[in-house]
């Protein structure tokens, strides 16, 4: 177990952190924990490219492949660009993006912000009004020769970030959720509107449940 987790960290470390998707995975971890594990082919990495290939392929011992075109093909980084004029403030881009590079505010322009861009393309599907576009930023560059190490680090981190991120505010909506339905349930029963104790007491277990796992949510999967 110990031997496959290496193996996982390593791998995630050659991989370029886009978060795409195109692998087929939910992010970058998840396909290096899958091809640690064998479930997984060591080709199925557009942004990584044919280098990305080899590289998996040193850690792994598995033969060197062309790259799966089911999962893309190998060609130059994209940027995002959101044409101001068409955005509708929607959010849903913010939300898409995996690494938080996009800023903006309900009912107001959105902008991405053009060094932390990874590429990923998860945006796009994202804008109901289809005003987002990709540019090519390294024509003529592919695969790692147009991702630095430094890049894919700080789309490691901010990717981590992301999820804490989004994990915490549904913790907390859950709780605001909660605790409604819990003052709800109170003034019902101060009301006297719930008479069937069995009724009351199998919505006040609900309500607890519902309270337990936003809790479960803030304290993470460590428990701390």
């Amino acid at each position: 177990m110990a031997a496959s987790a290496t193996l996982a960290d390593r791998i995630e470390a050659a991989l370029p952190q886009t978060q795409c998707t195109r692998c087929g995975y939910p992010d970058c971890r998840a396909y290096a924990e899958a091809i640690a594990r064998g479930e997984a082919g060591i080709a199925q990495c557009p942004p990584g490219g044919t280098e990305g290939v080899q590289r998996l392929s040193t850690l792994t011992g598995l033969p060197v492949v062309p790259l799966d075109p089911s999962h893309g093909t190998e060609g130059p980084r994209q940027l995002a660009v959101i044409d101001e004029t068409w955005c509708i403030g929607c959010t849903l881009c913010i939300k898409a993006c995996p690494v938080d590079c996009i800023v903006g505010a309900p009912k107001s322009m959105h902008t991405v912000i053009e060094p932390l861009c990874t590429g990923c393309e998860l945006c796009l599907p994202a804008c109901p009004v289809d005003c987002i576009s990709l540019e090519t930023v390294t024509p003529g560059l592919s695969g790692w020769a147009a991702w630095s190490p430094a890049q894919a680090d700080t789309a490691r981190q901010r990717y981590a970030f992301h999820r804490l991120r989004v994990e915490r505010e549904r913790a907390e909506q859950d709780e605001r959720l909660a605790a409604k339905a819990a003052s709800k349930l109170a003034d019902l029963a101060s009301a006297s509107q719930i008479t069937d104790p069995e009724a009351l007491a199998r919505k006040r277990a609900v309500v607890e449940a519902a309270l337990e796992r936003a809790r479960a949510r803030r304290r993470g999967p460590a428990g701390g």
